[in-house]
């Protein structure tokens, strides 16, 4: 039975991440977001609070949450802002649970004991100027050279591309066997030939650090390998089914703040004599805000619920991620209509909402790639196969066989 009361853990991490958020965020959001300006000591302080080694097991550094928890800590921190919420998404999400999952024990020991206590910053290196949905088609190469590979290639709209102190790529060493030849590596900064650049000119999350990686002939040791040659890709959509589940979560943080400024706006403004929110057509709107996000939030538990129980969520995790990042746009987008011209400014907050929305319905699988996911679901086209790990809280992921890697 599926009962999705909150535990006192969960309330707690709850709390402690608004508090973090209203303290450290809010006062200076706005700022950030108008000059561009990215603050890593904020990531630090998450580091400094366990943030950012969340739902990573305590032997290996992290504070044991559940993923009731975790969704909690990522909605709470987009919240306040997209660029909070992307720092988990990508640093624990798409690169540390992916090495508690694939990861040697020594591999975990080296980068996933440093990066759950928020010692070292880590990132994901899938997306390259020509492939972002077909990720079996990588341009970036990998050459095996001895007890080393040579790896070359670009890769763009990287999150913490210029911040990161680990870096989870992936490179193919056979581009004619598709999905089959990429493969994974994990680079660290400093070696020779990779360097780093930053995107300008975003749409939105202006507070968080966009950018690209550049591999000219880096050798990377072969125990940097992250699962065998030719698994990547099996590395690569696990990882992306952590990080959906981060940016759902966060979604629906979103979408919260936006119904959060419009309710409050709607008791402060008065039109005909009367609050706004005493018209029929702006009720609509709250109504249809407050009924987006509670089915956001209930997709997102139930796909946490067979997270924390060893159950592949693949379905349950895709389709909360297309429905609560569509709705955040939708939410966006009305808060504004309810703020009227006030929300065409940067006086009130909901116009970074909406630019920072559009990003979660392209990043982590287009919202056209997931109404196909659940279509072919729906039709049978699609089945998944069940998940072999131990259930939360033991978060086992010993190195699994091939036959049972997602």
């Amino acid at each position: 039975m599926i009962d999705f009361t909150l535990s006192d853990e969960n309330r707690l991490v709850q709390h402690s991440a608004r508090a973090f958020a209203e303290a450290e965020i809010l006062p200076y959001i706005r700022d950030w977001d108008a000059k561009g300006e990215v603050h890593p000591e904020v990531f630090a302080r998450m580091g400094e609070l366990g943030f950012l080694g969340a739902p990573i097991p305590e032997r290996y550094g992290g504070g044991g949450m559940d993923y009731i928890s975790f969704a909690l800590l990522c909605e709470e921190l987009e919240r306040a802002d997209t660029a909070f919420r992307v720092v988990q998404s990508v640093h624990v999400g798409l690169n540390s649970l992916a090495l508690l999952q694939w990861g040697t024990e020594e591999q975990r020991q080296r980068w996933l004991v440093p990066q759950a206590q928020g010692r070292k910053l880590a990132t994901f290196a899938l997306t390259e100027p020509g492939v972002g949905t077909d990720a079996a088609n990588l341009a970036s190469t990998a050459r095996r050279e001895g007890d080393h590979y040579v790896l070359n290639g670009q890769k763009i709209w990287i999150s913490l591309a210029d911040l990161a102190d680990h870096f989870l790529v992936f490179a193919s060493v056979d581009r004619t066997k598709k999905h089959k030849g990429v493969t994974a590596f994990m680079l660290e900064r400093g070696m020779k030939g990779l360097t780093t650049g930053t995107l300008h000119g975003k749409l939105g999350i202006r507070a968080g650090n966009t950018g690209l990686i550049n591999m000219d002939g880096v050798e990377v040791p072969i125990e940097n390998r992250i699962g065998e040659e030719g698994e990547g890709f099996l590395v690569a959509m696990s990882a992306i089914d952590q990080g959906r589940y981060t940016v759902a979560a966060g979604a629906v943080g979103l979408a919260q703040a936006c119904l959060d400024a419009s309710l409050k706006y709607a008791h402060e403004r008065r039109t005909f004599g009367e609050e706004i929110g005493r018209h029929q057509l702006v009720k609509q709107m709250i109504a249809n805000m407050a009924k987006g996000i509670e089915i956001g939030r209930l997709l997102v538990w139930r796909a946490g619920w067979r997270k924390n129980h060893g159950l592949r969520n693949t379905r349950e995790t895709s389709l909360a991620k297309w429905h609560a990042t569509e709705h955040s746009v939708q939410a966006a987008l009305d808060a504004i209509q309810i703020h009227g011209a006030n929300g065409y400014s940067n006086e009130f907050p909901v116009e970074r909402y909406l630019r920072n929305s559009k990003a979660a319905v392209i990043y982590e699988g287009t919202s056209q790639l997931h109404t196909l996911i659940q279509a072919d679901y729906a039709l049978g086209y699609r089945e998944d196969r069940p998940l072999r790990c131990e259930p939360w809280p033991a978060q086992g992921f010993e190195t699994l066989s091939p036959e049972a890697r997602p």
